[in-house]
């Protein structure tokens, strides 16, 4: 016998009934019958009846039931990793990742990320507000197991990004990647990986590690490969290639590179593997190019022109938008550099004894800071500051405002221009990758870690997590709310602790709110109704009562 209730549609009302009813077999089908109908009861007494048809089976645990102080509070946050471990289990994270307890803290460091980023030990702080205990199995851990996991991570790191790569794309194998790099700053002076080198943050002072970023033409990370702050660009782009040849077993392959990345020996390398290449060439490039009368100016123009020169194609383009963007700026700070000098003239005229060195001293350090030294002639005489405009070679620069080449070895029936230069543009995806991963959301950086197999396990930790949150992007753009908003929304989604007589009997799930709902259903997942009963023991040793004054 079961309790159900059905609803039917009348002229202006919808008539709902509470009907008792059992199930029995008729030959080969099965057929329901009506007992009694309960539509007429309170509520109160409905809900007595379903407690008795839940334990129809065993009255002495109903007996037990009724008998006792049952006591309903707030249990753990369930909503959000529910979600991401739907996710990681849809993009096959959770099967190349295994069962092992190790297995399970990375998949637990990836939710940690996108919940709440952090440190290994806000990450065990943090695992006792969620019901990881129940999905993952995770029981007993503290920070030093975390760590202790980024080192298995880095010793796994191949064999994991070859099976992801193969459960994403099975025998659809990616026939072009993008490819580009970055730096992030450390934080204290003994990371094994830490150098000095160009520094993208601007942090002066602090050693730095670069990382190379390798995606498929959809802008989704397929593998990161972290390496000492001091690697020039274009030395990181071999591994990819053998990693792309040898390990994901790609032919055919085109890499897209910026125009710092693949040069003359990246070519050959890549030819060698049977790849092509999608670059671009640099300003001095172009301007031997114009010299050598292999490319002229009235080629650059809104509409995509093309050259061929020794078997490279070249694509030739000039963008208006960028050309004004960058003369208004040069010309900004040329007006700034001449009216600080009318401010140091001012000065010298209101004080006689004020030195005249310092002062144009002070014009020449301005221009250097705003990069405009090689179009400025300076000189002082008689406390006077004068500051001339190289006018030729101002006009000689503001011709390839907006213009850009790029250069490919593929042959125009494979890829027309068009294609080329869309695809090249697509490195913007890896720039928005690497936005996201460093400064904004998912926050790479600062990195505290010291040992080179854990800073390489913070990266791939981080990797992981941006291809769920590109997945939750994807399901939430058309609801106002980003992806940080929603996963607070389901953090509040929590469950229902049942005690009876002092001890917690099981963990229901309540319905989620409507906003909730939604997020659950754009991404096609159904939310939990009931979890095992866990209990969780995760401490931190270090405690924060002994790191306050």
């Amino acid at each position: 016998m079961y309790i159900t209730t059905t609803k039917s549609k009348g002229k202006n009302k919808v008539y709902k009934s509470v009907l008792l009813r059992e199930s029995y077999r008729e030959g080969t089908r099965v057929k329901n019958r009506t007992i009694a109908n309960l539509t007429h009861c309170k509520p109160n007494e409905i809900k007595a009846l379903q407690l008795a048809m839940r334990h129809k089976n065993d009255p002495d645990k109903l007996e037990m039931l009724l008998g006792s102080h049952v006591e309903n509070r707030q249990g753990r946050s369930v909503g959000a990793v529910w979600v991401l471990n739907r996710l990681a289990e849809n993009i096959g994270l959770t099967k190349v990742l295994g069962k092992s307890n190790e297995a399970m803290l990375s998949l637990w460091m990836v939710m940690a990320r996108l919940i709440d980023q952090g440190s290994r030990l806000s990450a065990v702080r943090l695992a006792r507000e969620h019901g990881i205990s129940e999905l993952l199995g995770l029981v007993d851990f503290d920070e030093d197991d975390l760590y202790h996991c980024l080192d298995w991570l880095c010793d796994n790191q191949a064999e994991i990004e070859k099976k992801l790569f193969k459960q994403t794309y099975g025998e659809q194998i990616p026939s072009l990647f993008l490819y580009d790099v970055t730096s992030s700053y450390l934080e204290g002076q003994c990371n094994e990986l830490g150098d000095w080198g160009y520094n993208r943050d601007k942090k002066r002072g602090k050693k730095q590690i670069v990382i190379g970023l390798l995606c498929d033409e959809d802008g989704i990370p397929v593998s990161i490969r972290v390496f000492k702050g001091n690697t020039l660009d274009f030395h990181t782009i071999g591994c990819q290639i053998k990693k792309v040849a040898e390990e994901f077993g790609c032919q055919q392959v085109t890499m897209v590179g910026d125009r710092g990345m693949i040069k003359s020996s990246q070519i050959q390398e890549l030819g060698e593997a049977g790849f092509n290449y999608i670059t671009a060439i640099t300003k001095a490039q172009i301007k031997a190019m114009l010299k050598k009368k292999v490319i002229q100016l009235g080629l650059f123009d809104k509409e995509i022109c093309e050259v061929e020169d020794k078997g490279v194609r070249y694509i030739l383009r000039r963008n208006p938008i960028r050309a004004e963007e960058l003369a208004r700026s040069r010309r900004e700070r040329i007006e700034k550099v001449i009216q600080f000098s009318r401010k140091q003239n001012q000065y010298l005229a209101d004080h006689p004894r004020a030195n005249q060195h310092v002062a144009i001293k002070k014009v020449w350090e301005l221009e250097s800071r705003l990069k405009v030294i090689d179009f400025l002639h300076t000189t002082a005489k008689d406390r006077h500051i004068t500051v001339e405009e190289y006018e030729d070679y101002l006009a000689e620069i503001a011709e390839l405002d907006g213009c850009y080449v790029l250069k490919t070895d593929l042959a125009a029936g494979v890829a027309p221009k068009e294609i080329v230069h869309d695809r090249y543009k697509d490195l913007t995806q890896v720039e928005t990758a690497f936005r996201t991963m460093k400064t904004g959301y998912l926050e790479m950086r600062p990195i505290y870690v010291r040992k080179e197999s854990r800073t390489r396990g913070h990266a791939f930790v981080v990797m992981l997590a941006y291809r769920l949150y590109l997945k939750l992007k994807k399901a939430w753009r058309d609801f106002d709310i980003t992806v940080e908003e929603g996963l607070k929304q389901l953090s509040t989604h929590c469950a229902i602790e049942n005690v009876i007589n002092g001890e917690i009997s099981f963990l229901s799930i309540p319905a989620p709110r409507r906003n909730i709902h939604q997020l659950y259903s754009a991404l096609g997942i159904v939310p939990p109704t009931t979890l095992p009963k866990q209990m969780v023991n995760v401490v931190t040793r270090r405690k924060l009562q002994s790191r306050r004054k």
